[in-house]
């Protein structure tokens, strides 16, 4: 899910003149999508902390804002191949210690 977010993002820039923040509360429907998304995602960081494959000592609604806030960069990358290093990294970033080092890695050469 959060692949497919940066990618949107990625793919959609240059088409809003008003800039990232202007596009994503540009209207109630959009804020109210984006808050049904981080209620998606922090219900699945959730899940993730309960089998240990997700950090816990972060609520999971920070985790959900920190994923969604850092993706939202995908917009000002240069290429697809940025926007999954991206991705990874935020990963990395929500990812328990005890999580092996390459679950849920992102190919960098996916089409």
């Amino acid at each position: 899910m959060l692949r497919a977010f940066a990618l949107m993002r990625y793919e959609t820039s240059g088409h809003h003149d008003s800039g990232p923040a202007a596009f994503l509360h540009r209207d109630p429907q959009v804020a109210r999508v984006q808050g049904q998304l981080h209620d998606m995602v922090e219900e699945l960081l959730a899940d993730g902390a309960r089998d240990g494959s997700v950090r816990g000592d972060v609520p999971p609604g920070e985790l959900a804002a920190y994923c969604l806030h850092a993706l939202t960069a995908a917009g000002g990358l240069p290429s697809r191949a940025a926007v999954l290093r991206l991705v990874t990294v935020t990963l990395d970033g929500v990812r328990s210690v005890a999580a092996a080092p390459d679950q849920g890695a992102i190919r960098t050469d996916a089409p």
